[in-house]
């Protein structure tokens, strides 16, 4: 039988960093890039005959604002009852039954598994048992995965599960387990969420994945995103086909000034890798962010951070792009300095100096704290009270006055 895995669909979750495009056109495209890629998933299940949805939790972001998000998913939901398909869901930690404190009824096809113990679905028409568990709060921090119930001989077995495998240290611990829990369960495949990165956990005989997020949501959740088609029989191995299902993508350019002569040779490394990149995403919208680093003379052309990103943004609109954020860090070569030693010395110290004293960087910092800090953070832009973020922007304005003096 074949079915599509996908998690983590975060509805309506705002992507972060697109307070500059204001209420264009483009903006809000992109500010309901989660919906446009929930509808691509139901598309590809629909396209590619596949006969049942697996969801293993975070079909929300969190409490819903009103009931338009509900709505939106009941009625996704409702398009594939009408093609004959069942849905299998669980939640997650964004999504929790206490997390969420509005409901609506969801169609017929849709199985939403229990929160108190795992449950299994059979549908005897498909041959396929479905084996989950949901989270009853936010924070599950137990493992889950021994409780499961045996595989059912001569059916699909296939597990659900929100987790944060073990060994994994870059996303949030909830309901933890082993990867050899997974596979001892037995089962043809298991679908977990969780973790916005699309890879196997186990494979062999009785693989694991995570599907990753339909959609890219920030600038650390780069590339291609989307679900899993999985062809499955009894006791044989699965088959595992990615689906890209993004709407926009976010994407990193970076340029070493190295070897570069000018500003003119910088912009024009900077579009091409834009435009390959947007060609590679097309028909995507691609959101970058772009960082410019390394020491070579053209570092004092580069000095007006307006300037610069206005460039940048004029470049890659010429792209079909949008700009996100801009990354300075580079620096003239090594002897370029036709001013005093002594005095560029005085700079380096005095941002080394600054860097490494947070109670000082934060004094400095605390008048645009109180004036702008709630903005910059709800645009995704900057967090004044992060100290190792200020820190680098320290050591970001040492090479800027350096190369404004080198270029001067």
């Amino acid at each position: 039988m074949r079915f599509v895995h996908a998690a983590d669909l975060h509805l309506d979750s705002p992507l972060r960093g697109l307070s500059r495009l204001g209420d264009s056109g483009l903006a809000t495209t992109l500010r309901a890039a989660t919906r446009r890629a929930c509808e691509n998933l139901v598309d590809a299940v629909v396209d590619s005959r596949a006969e049942a949805l697996v969801l293993p939790g975070d079909v929300y972001d969190g409490d819903w604002k009103d009931y338009a998000t509900g709505a939106f998913f009941v009625r996704q939901l409702s398009r594939l009852h009408d093609e004959g398909i069942p849905v299998f869901l669980i939640s997650g930690n964004h999504d929790a039954e206490s997390e969420i404190t509005r409901s609506l009824r969801l169609p017929p096809n849709t199985h939403r598994l229990s929160v108190d113990a795992p449950e299994t679905v059979v549908d005897d028409d498909l041959g396929l048992a479905v084996h989950g568990q949901g989270f009853a709060r936010r924070a599950v921090l137990e493992n889950l995965v021994p409780a499961y119930p045996d595989r059912i001989p001569g059916l699909v077995n296939v597990g659900m599960l929100h987790t944060s495998v073990q060994g994994d240290d870059r996303h949030d611990t909830y309901a933890p387990c082993r990867p050899e829990d997974l596979s001892g369960c037995g089962y043809e495949y298991f679908a977990l969420g969780h973790v916005h990165e699309q890879r196997a956990v186990c494979d062999g005989p009785h693989p694991a994945w995570f599907s990753g997020n339909l959609q890219g949501r920030h600038p650390q959740e780069r590339g291609a995103k989307g679900a899993l088609l999985v062809d499955a029989a009894p006791e044989r191995w699965a088959t595992v086909t990615p689906l890209v299902l993004d709407v926009a993508r976010w994407e990193l350019v970076e340029v070493d000034i190295a070897g570069l002569g000018g500003a003119d040779e910088v912009y024009e490394a900077v579009e091409s890798a834009l435009r390959e990149r947007c060609a590679a995403a097309a028909p995507r919208t691609v959101v970058a962010q772009v960082t410019l680093h390394g020491a070579g003379p053209a570092a004092a052309d580069l000095t007006s951070a307006e300037g610069v990103r206005t460039e940048l943004e004029l470049l890659a609109e010429r792209c079909g792009a949008v700009l996100e954020k801009v990354r300075n860090r580079t620096r003239p070569p090594a002897g370029a300095l036709a001013v005093d030693p002594e005095l560029t010395a005085a700079v380096s110290a005095a941002a080394a100096g600054l860097a490494a004293d947070p109670d000082r960087i934060r004094e400095l910092a605390a008048p645009l704290e109180r004036e702008v800090g709630r903005r910059l953070r709800e645009a995704g832009l900057l967090d004044l009270r992060d100290d190792e973020r200020l820190a680098a922007l320290a050591r970001q304005a040492e090479q800027q006055l350096l190369a404004r003096m080198a270029g001067s």
